[in-house]
């Protein structure tokens, strides 16, 4: 029988420096436009990979010498190049063994964001009503749904998400991407991170550029009984 060690040894082989494995029961109380079990509704696991950005990739930016690399290295080659092959592997692992694996990458394209108000849902990224596409079915949300990457890596276990709304885990910081896969393997889900990673330090406030990071506005979320919070991001200044 295929195990949650069995599968994580082979992501790692094939590249990813991180997986965790989450129960899809915690998405309950995601809007349907990002909950993922509508992607695969007979999946049982939702498998997170993370992949690493190296320190250097930042380094000419820093010194304000050089700007590319990262994001064609540290953004671009990992989202549209690294991470689909791995994903590519692991799925047909996964289908070798029996079971299916539907992948979901990294993209910037969603076909509607509706469906998505009032304060409960903000943390899940409510108040947007655009849209451009039509349910299948009545009982069905608007193509694409595209679920939260970092609540879902929070979900899987790999860490936290920190006052400025970055990632952080144990083993990189915020230096990571995700990528990820639902399968109908019964894996055994990964404990969730206990917190404490990001001790509210308030230097992302302090040092982002723009001032996009509140330092008084909290967006809160409550997911698998624990409750999440950031500083709200005033996303037009962060583009």
């Amino acid at each position: 029988m295929l195990t949650a060690a069995d599968v994580k040894a082979f992501a790692k082989q094939s590249g990813a420096d991180l997986v965790g494995i989450g129960s899809l029961d915690r998405f309950a109380g995601a809007p349907s436009p990002m909950d993922p079990r509508f992607l695969f509704p007979d999946a049982q696991a939702l498998i997170a990979l993370a992949f690493r950005i190296p320190r250097g990739y930042l380094r000419g930016i820093e010194e304000g010498t050089h700007f590319y690399q990262y994001p064609a290295m540290g953004y671009a080659n990992i989202n549209e190049v690294y991470a689909p092959a791995v994903l590519h592997e692991l799925a047909c692992f996964l289908e070798d063994h029996g079971y299916e694996g539907a992948v979901f990458r990294n993209t910037g394209g969603r076909m509607t964001i509706s469906d998505m108000t009032g304060e409960a849902q903000e943390g899940w990224e409510a108040g947007r009503t655009i849209r451009y596409s039509e349910p299948v079915a009545p009982d069905r949300p608007a193509p694409d749904v595209m679920f939260h990457f970092r609540i879902a890596a929070f979900i899987c276990g790999l860490g936290e998400i920190g006052y400025s709304k970055m990632f952080i885990t144990p083993e990189f910081g915020p230096r990571q991407r995700f990528a990820f896969l639902l399968t109908d393997a019964p894996l055994e889900a990964d404990p969730l991170h206990p917190g404490g990673l990001c001790d509210r330090c308030m230097a992302c406030v302090r040092d982002c550029p723009v001032g996009a990071i509140s330092g008084t506005e909290q967006v809160r979320v409550r997911v698998a009984g624990r409750d999440l919070e950031w500083g709200r991001l005033a996303e037009w200044q962060c583009f």
